[in-house]
């Protein structure tokens, strides 16, 4: 067993090693074919992107499709443009993205280049990867089908495998897994039966990677297991290969001794070929070992990577956090009865609350015993002038006490009852209840009569930066708070799935 798993090893490496020699060589090609090197705008592009300065690289990818296209090399244009459109929308800039695709298709029609379906291609592709981030599955749908128009146009079997592999993407990210595996399916039996096998592996490792970086736990888990499975079809294929040479040597070496009268030289040859297969599976056990060796240290690498993330994600909060405090000032003195920038200054405010809250995760959250009854009608009081004639306000609190965070516990509850106040309708109702479960869990209730929340949508509610809105009419970051503060009291905040007459939220503590 442990023999034919170092062979695996072995062939495993000779391939990716073919592989890398094809890539090369593909490579090399495709440099001689271009009519011109890239230009100083893209290479400063480049640069800036591998250097992680977004804004300049963006304003020199647009820079350079613009200098692309007054040229009339339109196909490098086009591949900067889309560049550029990426890394807006990779800051949530999406209008920006949209209306960047818009005057690419636009270059691409005016130009009247033969291959205006292929360039067409790559800019319905980058709308709809805007669409699947904005969780917009219908429109990513469309642009998928109008991809595939544009494949079919095209002719080009690069852009016909591309289309199978972005579709494979689509479905696992919107969770059609069924539709994803027969996608997928149809792209490696097409390259299994050519026996590119390097290709296969290439495409395999690209899906899994791209969904790390895009946070989806489906579509690497579903990558994964189907390239588990393919890894071990392939190996069988390759050792029936092996067998059936090795058979087919016996053979014709059975054949050679029957000839000869089974004479000495040839029983010799056939020790010398048994010696050197002996030779060749003790330097495929070598190998295998080197190899295993190669992947634990790759594994530790990874750990310290994972570690080293962790860290700079606490730092970055941390920076935005004092960028927000230096705005802040700068903000009051344009006046802070504007609209605009009382937005801007509660936004502001916003972000260095969950900054801190998020990169103080870890710290003892302080509490103190509390009476709840007095405690809860001065919140109720607080909201009460908010309320609109016709809409009734109730609470149901019971006679004891606590040892609550009181900070935490009357900024989640005042923000849910001034939510209440806002999306309750005429002659509806809004209530504070207080429940406790049991001897170390109890619940603070905030419901109201107003709008159903899809179960669908019910976890997107507490996430920040899902969407860009208008700044005066809320920035989204109000629940995504709470929620940091339910975690830091060692609770939870969610929305009753229960309740079906409006929304009912659910503060859970444990003691």
């Amino acid at each position: 067993m442990l023999i034919v798993k170092m062979k695996r090893i072995f062939w495993m490496a000779f391939l990716c090693i073919c592989l890398s020699c094809v890539t090369a060589n593909a490579e090399d090609k495709a440099k001689a074919a271009q009519p011109e090197a890239k230009s100083s705008l893209q290479q400063r592009a480049e640069a800036a992107s591998e250097s992680n300065n977004i804004a300049l690289a963006r304003s020199s990818y647009i820079r350079a499709y613009e200098d692309y296209v007054s040229k009339g090399q339109l196909k490098q244009g086009v591949q900067c443009g889309v560049k550029g459109t990426a890394l807006y929308y990779k800051e949530n800039y999406y209008k920006e993205a949209f209306d960047l695709l818009r005057r690419i298709d636009q270059s691409i029609i005016s130009a009247q280049t033969d291959n205006a379906s292929g360039l067409h291609y790559l800019v319905t592709k980058e709308r709809m990867q805007i669409y699947m981030k904005l969780r917009k599955t219908a429109n990513a749908q469309e642009q998928l089908g109008l991809m595939e128009k544009q494949a079919a146009a095209s002719g080009e079997e690069q852009i016909q495998n591309d289309l199978l592999y972005t579709k494979a993407l689509f479905y696992y990210t919107s969770g059609q897994n069924e539709k994803g595996n027969a996608v997928f399916k149809e792209m490696v039996g097409r390259l299994t039966g050519s026996k590119e096998y390097g290709k296969v592996d290439e495409v395999y490792r690209t899906l899994i990677d791209n969904g790390r970086r895009s946070g989806s736990a489906n579509l690497v888990a579903q990558a994964y297991t189907n390239y588990i499975a393919w890894k071990d079809s392939v190996a069988d294929l390759k050792r029936a290969d092996e067998v059936g040479a090795l058979n087919q040597q016996i053979e014709e070496k059975q054949a050679a001794i029957e000839d000869r009268d089974s004479s000495l030289k040839s029983r010799n040859r056939i020790i010398i070929g048994l010696g050197l297969l002996l030779a060749a599976l003790a330097a495929v056990l070598v190998a295998g070992a080197l190899i295993l060796l190669r992947f634990i240290i790759l594994t530790r690498k990874q750990k310290k990577t994972i570690r080293l993330a962790n860290e700079s994600n606490a730092l970055k909060a941390q920076f935005i956090s004092n960028i927000a405090a230096q705005l802040t000032p700068n903000l009051k003195k344009l006046g802070e009865q504007k609209p605009e920038v009382k937005a801007l200054l509660d936004f502001s405010e916003h972000i260095q609350t969950l900054s801190r809250l998020e990169t103080a995760v870890e710290e003892k959250v302080e509490t103190e015993e509390t009476a709840l009854q007095p405690f809860c009608e001065e919140l109720v009081g607080q909201v009460r002038d908010k309320v609109r004639s016709g809409i009734s306000l109730v609470m149901e609190v019971p006679k004891t006490s606590l040892p609550i965070n009181r900070e935490y516990v009357s900024h989640i509850l005042l923000h849910l009852l001034e939510n209440a106040t806002f999306y309750t309708p005429d002659e509806g109702h809004i209530k504070l209840e207080f429940k406790k479960r049991s001897a170390h869990k109890c619940q603070f209730l905030v419901s109201n009569t107003g709008s159903f929340i899809p179960e669908e949508k019910r976890e997107d509610v507490f996430k920040p930066f899902l969407d860009v809105r208008d700044l005066t009419e809320g920035d989204g970051l109000g629940l995504a708070i709470c929620r940091q503060m339910a975690l830091k009291m060692n609770g939870d905040i969610i929305i009753d799935p229960e309740f079906t007459k409006g929304t009912r939220f659910i503060l859970n503590l444990i003691m």
